[in-house]
Order: structure tokens, then sequence, then C-alpha cells
């Protein structure tokens, strides 16, 4: 019972939590380039998080579990949460989190693909063609923006980025290792964070590396708060709860990312973008109803 109550607290965690680090992430990659700004929030974080683990006697995982933990770091942090960023450049923050509402649509299609699973029916079809009327609604939203490359790039980078990240948590949920879900988080963070500032090195970032005082507060705010408190929640709650509960958060995070883009950086958020959130979640919502039914037919 005491397990389960952590697990609900650490879902409430990540609700709150990751609907304020898309305003950081916007922030930062206004000064610095997005590879090595990923990348260095996930070393110094990983780095600090194990040594803190190790203090506290938590054992180092087996070398044969560190494989398993690279495939989820990489696709969670290294390309998933990467290729956030990286679209961020482009994309406003409270826009860039209702993209990433569709993320248990891909997860369940993902699902759908494995033997043992059972397949979509028509709810969850439906509500993920609605899921995905109401993206398209976010993608057309200013005709103005249509026209401009780096705004499409940036969407393509997002999607990108979830699907990714749906995958990460598909495979993380059914991989097995003995580790602590905390000490997993820190050793995710650390190789994802090394891949990811090897890549922008050899894109040529390191030059164009220079902080500001925003952009160094919200480095600071996203390896503390966004990594320490965020990630490790992530992984405690997939560990703990069913997958499709835990992905709820993505009807949360961007009421929080759409009301700090606006008041904190003067985002659009005008009557299209309000209809578009409502459909994809009222999508979320039927494919959520559609796994439910599945699961009463399966048992």
């Amino acid at each position: 019972m005491q397990q389960n109550t952590k697990a609900y607290l650490a879902w409430v965690s990540i609700c709150i939590v990751w609907g304020t680090t898309y305003l950081a992430i916007r922030i930062g990659v206004q000064d610095l380039p997005p590879l090595l700004f990923a990348g260095f929030r996930w070393i110094i974080a990983g780095s600090i998080f194990i040594t803190f683990l190790r203090w506290r006697k938590y054992k180092f995982p087996k070398l044969s579990e560190i494989k398993h933990l690279a495939v989820v770091g990489i696709l969670l942090l290294g390309f998933g949460n990467g290729l956030v960023v990286f679209g961020e450049q482009w994309v406003p923050s409270g826009l860039a989190s209702l993209l990433i509402t569709t993320l248990p649509f891909w997860v369940v299609g993902i699902e759908s693909f494995l033997p043992s699973s059972i397949k979509p029916n028509k709810w969850i079809i439906a509500g993920i063609i609605l899921g995905f009327l109401g993206a398209s609604l976010i993608v057309t939203h200013d005709l103005e923006t249509l026209l401009e490359t780096s705004y499409w790039l940036g969407i393509v980078s997002l999607l990108m980025g979830v699907m990714a990240w749906a995958s990460g948590t598909v495979y993380a949920k059914y991989m097995t290792v003995e580790v602590k879900p905390q000490m997993a988080a820190g050793v995710q963070m650390l190789i994802a964070g090394i891949l990811q500032t090897i890549i922008g090195i050899s894109i040529g970032e390191l030059p164009q590396f220079h902080f500001q005082s925003d952009s160094f507060l919200a480095l600071l705010y996203l390896i503390f708060v966004g990594s320490f408190l965020g990630y490790t929640s992530y992984i405690y709650a997939i560990k703990h709860l069913p997958v499709s509960f835990v992905s709820t958060y993505t009807y949360i995070n961007p009421v929080i990312a759409l009301f700090l883009g606006w008041l904190i950086l003067d985002e659009s958020l005008n009557l299209r973008i309000m209809v578009a959130a409502l459909i994809i979640l009222a999508g979320v919502s039927i494919v959520r109803y559609g796994v439910r039914k599945n699961r009463l037919k399966a048992e």
C-alpha cells in the first residue's frame, strides 16, 4: 500500500514538474545550442545523482543490466527529450506540450505489435484518429508559419521525439532488471547525456555554447527539478503503475505549459489552440476507454 502511495505521488510530481519544463527548455534554446544544452543537463544530473546514490549504498547495475538501461536512456532521453529540445527552437513551448499529448496513441500503437498484446478495437482507432485531427489543428494554427521550413523541422522533430519516448516507455515496462529505479534513472541520464554531447560536439555546437543568465537558470532548473524529481518519478511510476495510467500526465502538462508560455513568453493562446487541445484530450480519453474494454475482455 505504501509503495502504491509513493507511485501515485510520483505521478503527481510528473504532472506538475514536466508541465513547467517546456518553458525552461524554450528559454534555454534561445541562447544555447540544443544538443549540448540537453547533453550537459543529463550528464551533470546523472553524475550527481549516481554519486549521491552510491553514497547511500545503492548498488550499481550489473553489466548485463546496463545494456537494457542504455536502450531506455537513449530512447527516452537521448532521442525522446533531445528531439523535443531541438524542436523547441522553432515551436512555442505550449504547442510543443500539446503535441506531446499524442504519447498514449504511440504507446498503444507500439504495444499492439507485441506478440502477446491485444489488438486495437474500434474505440482505440477512433480515439487515435480524433487525436491526430486535434494535432493537425495545432500544426496549422498559424497560417503564416506554414511556409517556414524551420517550423516544420520543429514539428517533425517533436513528433519523432514522441515516438522515441513511447518506444522507450514500452521497452522499460517489459524489461526486467534488479537495480533500483533511482539508480536506473541515474545511469540512463548519464548515458543519454554522453550521447547528446558527442553528437552536439560532432555537428559543431561547442563554439555556440555561451551562457546568459536566463539560460543558466533554465539549465539549473532542468537539472535539479526536471531531471532529479521529474525523471526519477517517471521511472518509479511506470514500474509500479500501469503505463496507460502513468501517461495520463500528458493531460495536465499542456495546461501548465500553455499558461506559463502565455504568461511569461507571451505565446499565442487562442480559441483554435484551445479547441485543438480539447480534441486531443478527448481522443486520449477514448483511447484509454478502448484499452480498458480490451483489458476487461481479456480477463
